[in-house]
């Protein structure tokens, strides 16, 4: 056994689960968007906790890429805190260079696609959370020129403790996609 490829073999493995857990999150942005856009304002308190869950989980898995991506660069001798391009850079040529280019590749690419996709989310819940003011007219558009179905406030079908529920599910669903940036990802991957 090459005692060499261990430690590669344990975070490739850890990359591939952080992945899943990216995809997973652009799922839960992507959903909680439409549902925005389609003004289903009370399925908000649900889409934020998916998102606050997937990020627990992200969480989890950047501390173990952190432990294995440590042990492979001391492994390959650099020092513990290598970006994953560092770590491709020494990788010997072959199924381990190219295993962890596509990790990174597809990692970059993922962490993009969140990042717009959050934005996109926090524009949308922003036009939303106006409604807290003065009431936006029906079809509301965000700066991409999307139409957000933002009701007007109706008193008599609403009242005060129905609107603040509103309002506090629109806080936590900004919340929630405003905690979707990667610092700690991004800087791994060599983009910070």
């Amino acid at each position: 056994m090459d005692w060499g490829t261990v430690g590669a073999d344990e975070l490739s493995a850890t990359l591939w689960r952080e992945r899943k857990q990216l995809e997973l999150l652009l799922f839960r942005l992507e959903s909680q968007l439409l549902h925005v856009r389609a003004g289903n304002w009370q399925w908000l308190k649900f889409t934020a906790a998916d998102i606050e869950g997937v990020l627990e989980n992200l969480r989890f898995d950047t501390l173990a890429r952190n432990i294995e991506s440590s042990a492979v660069a001391v492994e390959w001798r650099l020092p513990a805190s290598s970006t994953l391009p560092m770590i491709i850079s020494v990788a010997s040529s072959g199924l381990w260079e190219d295993l962890l280019r596509q990790h990174h590749e597809a990692l970059v690419e993922l962490v993009k696609r969140v990042e717009v996709t959050a934005a996109a989310n926090i524009e949308a819940l922003s036009v939303g959370q106006q409604r807290t003011g003065d009431p936006l007219p029906n079809g509301a558009l965000t700066g991409d020129g999307v139409a957000v179905v933002v009701p007007p406030r109706d008193p008599s079908t609403e009242d005060d403790v129905m609107f603040l529920a509103g309002s506090a599910n629109i806080e936590r669903a900004l919340a929630a996609t405003r905690d979707c940036s990667l610092p700690l990802l991004e800087e791994f991957l060599g983009l910070g």
